[in-house]
């Protein structure tokens, strides 16, 4: 999440993160590519149909949180997902001054009709409903849907799924988050519903819901670095296939291939494992519910 710390509060977020090991890579027999490249296919600048020729538009929302970008500038290349975005446009062929950033909201990046990007980092869960409107790459991490409260809150202390039926519970609109809470855990009152993770937090930290429910590595950054009294519940359950992370492209977009080889190889040569360690926080301490 996106915060204007102070310099004691980016000490303890880096102290957190360095304390933690890093999630685990994508592993190619856990993931589901999406599309791949004909190995005839040619991925360079010359040869792309971008928005602009000669360059790579990518696209994210406002804000980009932490910890996937950083100080809400997608364009420093700081943050996980940031950081991503520069290693496949070097693998496409595109130098960083190629690369134009877009503001684009998470709904409208999904949404059918014709994009005002190339491809789209913002945490996007690759589901089957989507697909119906979007292309997605190859995965290029895999995520788990944690539950977060504070100190003292009816829900600190919850082991189960079992315990969190009777709490109010909310997420971001749209996002598989939200999903977790109305499928998996079920509770008594409907859950809250966020435009933002900001406004999530807003209402956890005035009481208006018990919890809420972010993936992992924004889980760790709330609790250490946003919330004073910020606890992480717990992981809930992975069910069926994991959950995977994908990059967004128009529908039949002629890059899906070549995004999908880039990410593909940036798994492969151990690329995304070392980004993972760099900028994403890992499991201890976030017990799994069950």
């Amino acid at each position: 999440m996106v915060s204007r710390l102070t310099p004691v509060a980016l000490g303890g977020a880096a102290l957190l993160l360095a304390a933690v090991t890093a999630c685990s890579p994508v592993d190619e027999k856990e993931t589901t590519s999406t599309a791949s490249a004909a190995p005839t296919e040619t991925c360079d600048p010359a040869s792309l149909k971008t928005l602009t020729a000669g360059k790579l538009t990518i696209g994210t929302d406002t804000p980009a949180y932490e910890p996937w970008f950083s100080e809400n500038k997608p364009d420093n290349g700081k943050g996980f997902e940031s950081a991503v975005a520069y290693r496949v446009a070097e693998r496409l062929g595109y130098q960083q001054s190629d690369v134009v950033w877009a503001q684009v909201g998470f709904n409208n990046a999904i949404a059918p009709g014709p994009k005002k990007f190339d491809i789209d980092l913002n945490q996007f869960s690759i589901t089957d409903e989507r697909k119906a409107a979007v292309d997605f790459s190859s995965p290029y991490y895999l995520v788990r849907q944690t539950v977060i409260t504070t100190k003292g809150s009816k829900i600190a202390g919850a082991k189960s799924i079992a315990d969190l039926k009777g709490a109010k519970l909310g997420a971001q609109v749209g996002t598989t988050s939200y999903q977790a809470i109305t499928d998996l855990i079920k509770p008594t009152a409907g859950p809250a519903v966020f435009n933002n993770n900001d406004d999530a937090k807003k209402a956890l930290e005035n009481g208006t819901v018990d919890g809420i429910v972010v993936d992992l590595p924004t889980a760790f950054y709330i609790t250490g670095a946003e919330l004073d009294d910020g606890v992480i519940v717990g992981q809930l359950p992975q069910v069926g296939v994991p959950e995977q992370f994908g990059i967004v492209l128009d529908k039949g977009s002629p890059l899906t291939g070549c995004v999908s080889r880039a990410v593909d190889q940036l798994r492969g040569d151990g690329t995304l494992t070392e980004l993972e360690k760099t900028w994403l926080a890992g499991t201890a301490g976030a017990p799994e519910l069950q």
